[in-house]
């Protein structure tokens, strides 16, 4: 029986001609097209105009920096690697780059450990996203901006500066400041400058004559407004008694070492009787200038303490040589930590919320839970926000130039600062200003790799 389903089964019985198989369509045979059905050449024509601003903007400038870097200051003469020996030598690049190394480590890690705190936190308030928006505020702002900002916030003057403002405030809460700072004897009086800015009289004190101490070197307008005039002090047989007064009246029609009309007391002057360097009595000017010590006081030579003189306490120098680093790696991690919270609140937001609760319930405490799961699950979003930190910081130049004043930008000095100056502002070295530059290229590339690769595995799962 004739199967039907071969060819020609059936119906007149006459066998079907043989089927011819056409050629075979292998590589080549026809016009080769991309998955998506477009020629390479079409897909190459719209590529054409990035790449060629790609090799303009960035591997151009790559290669000329590179070859640059080769020749002297005025790109004439070839040098080799003479500029690279420059930047291992000077002392004001090794500064830089010893900066530069304080600079990775720190701010990337505070801006980071700082915006997970304030993520993992502000989940749990109802206010959280106001204080999200106002801690990411500051990346509105331009580092120009930010850096002006910081430099009248790191103003030595307490009167300007905010953070010198604060920290007078609180010493003066718990110091008092001196009487009257710059106060100093009459010359060739009795009292002479001793250990410690403190004034000491060559004489000893005694009991019935009155022990007077004047003072000079206090400007008219910084006389207490309250002052009284200087009275002489009573006389006693059981104690030592005196005055200390300004002993300069308007005019300078006064006379020495006298208590003349118009010439003021100075009140709250500490006055220290001194026997055998021991301090053995000790009293404070009342508001008219005189003070009483007892008659123990008798044969012991009187001392003003520094503490009358000192000058007033002014605050901490945030810019100076030791601190200029640390506060203007503050300024960028106010700036950048709201960059982080706002990364990392996107991962948290990704978190399962049953592995979380499912650890609350087997015991384990917000710490443990924090330590254990949210942070572990962050870690790709925490890897990111370094990385991206890290390059950031290596390019650091607006917040060090604006915020550092000349005579500490030296010790504040970074590598992207340094470039510019050795080529552009002052230095006028062009081949060390490349060589500076290769080498932030160089230190950037490896931070890049791990980052790509990163990203190609996070993209093959």
């Amino acid at each position: 029986m004739a199967d039907a389903s071969l060819p020609g089964a059936g119906g007149g019985g006459a066998a079907a001609a043989p089927v011819t198989p056409g050629p075979a369509k292998g590589p080549g045979a026809g016009p080769r097209r991309s998955i998506m059905g477009t020629p390479p050449w079409v897909a190459a024509l719209f590529l054409l105009p990035a790449l060629v601003l790609l090799g303009a903007l960035v591997v151009y400038p790559i290669v000329f920096t590179v070859h640059r870097s080769l020749y002297d200051a005025d790109g004439s003469g070839f040098v080799g690697l003479k500029n690279f020996g420059t930047v291992f030598t000077d002392h004001g690049i090794l500064t830089a780059v010893r900066n530069n190394a304080i600079w990775v480590v720190v701010a990337p890690t505070v801006a980071t450990a700082l915006g997970l705190v304030f993520a993992v936190l502000t989940e749990r308030v109802r206010w959280g996203t106001a204080f999200k928006l106002i801690v990411f505020m500051p990346m509105a702002i331009s580092m120009l901006a930010a850096g002006i900002i910081f430099r009248l916030v790191y103003d030595q003057d307490p009167s300007r500066g905010v953070a010198n403002a604060v920290v007078v405030a609180v010493h003066d809460t718990f110091t008092s400041n001196a009487a009257y700072p710059g106060a100093r004897p009459r010359p060739n009086s009795d009292l002479a400058p001793t250990a410690g800015g403190s004034y000491t009289s060559k004489s000893t004190a005694s009991v019935g004559t009155p022990d007077d101490l004047p003072l000079v070197g206090i400007p008219q307008n910084k006389v207490p407004a309250g002052a009284q005039q200087a009275k002489p002090a009573a006389t006693s047989p059981d104690a030592v008694t005196g005055t200390v007064w300004l002993d300069f009246r308007p005019g300078g029609t006064g006379k020495p070492g006298v208590i003349d009309p118009g010439e003021k007391a100075l009140s709250g002057v500490k006055v220290q009787a001194v026997k055998d360097g021991k301090v053995v009595a000790s009293a404070k000017s009342g508001k008219d200038g005189t003070y009483r010590l007892p008659a123990s006081a008798a044969g012991a030579q009187l001392r003003l303490p520094a503490s009358n003189f000192a000058e007033k306490y002014n605050g901490i120098n945030w810019l100076g040589p030791n601190l200029v680093t640390p506060s203007i790696i503050a300024s960028y991690i106010w700036m950048w930590a709201g960059f982080a919270m706002v990364l990392i609140a996107a991962g948290l937001a990704g978190v399962p919320r049953e592995l979380l609760e499912q650890a609350r319930v087997d015991g384990a405490n917000e710490w443990h839970v924090f330590r254990r799961i949210t942070v572990p699950l962050l870690a790709p979003v925490l890897v990111v926000v370094m990385v991206t930190l890290m390059i950031n910081v290596l390019k650091i130049f607006d917040l060090v130039y604006i915020i550092a004043p000349g005579q500490t930008q030296e010790n504040a000095n970074v590598l992207a600062l340094q470039l510019y100056l050795s080529s552009f502002g002052g230095g006028n070295n062009q081949g060390v200003g490349s060589a500076i530059g290769v080498i932030l290229l160089l230190l950037v590339l490896p931070v890049m790799i791990v980052n790509i690769r990163r990203l190609r595995r996070e993209g093959r799962r």
